[in-house]
């Protein structure tokens, strides 16, 4: 039998097509599993307005964890991401979970912020704010380790 212009013993025949067959067969799972996880964890637009490319969603992150250089961490994730990062800054405050802040009363940004970061629906809070030209605050708490900057 010849393969790739090459001649293969007639004993190995067999066990070169169960091979092939393996690899194939591996090649569709893995390429059917990345399909199925992009249907169920579809990515996260960094956009407020979908038909305004110059719309990425502007942020703040406040660093409250007590956690040195965890402000950094979260600014380069959003980066990475397509969001904006405006400012980074620190608080006295030790709050036990994260929150995002809703500062224009755009609900559904301050969502997708959230949903980037691993942060439950119910922590997304208004405290709106006519001064700030931001979207959103993401306020860092003692559960950092849960968010998604930290998984990775």
């Amino acid at each position: 039998m010849n393969v790739f212009g090459r001649s293969i013993p007639k004993g190995a025949t067999g066990i070169a097509g169960w091979i092939i067959v393996g690899v194939v067969a591996l090649a569709t799972v893995v390429l059917l599993g990345s399909l199925v996880w992009r249907m169920l964890h579809p990515p996260i637009s960094p956009l407020a307005d979908e038909d305004d490319p110059r719309s990425a969603i502007q942020l703040e992150v406040v660093n409250a964890s007590g956690r040195k250089g965890a402000g950094k961490s979260v600014l380069d994730f959003f980066r990475r991401r397509g969001f904006d990062v405006v400012e980074i800054t620190t608080s006295d405050e030790r709050p036990r979970r994260s929150k995002v802040v809703d500062r224009v009363g755009d609900r559904q940004s301050a969502l997708k912020v959230a949903r980037v970061l691993g942060v439950a629906d119910t922590m997304v809070v208004a405290e709106i704010d006519s001064m700030r030209f931001l979207k959103a605050s993401v306020v860092l708490g003692g559960d950092i380790d849960k968010l998604e900057p930290f998984a990775e």
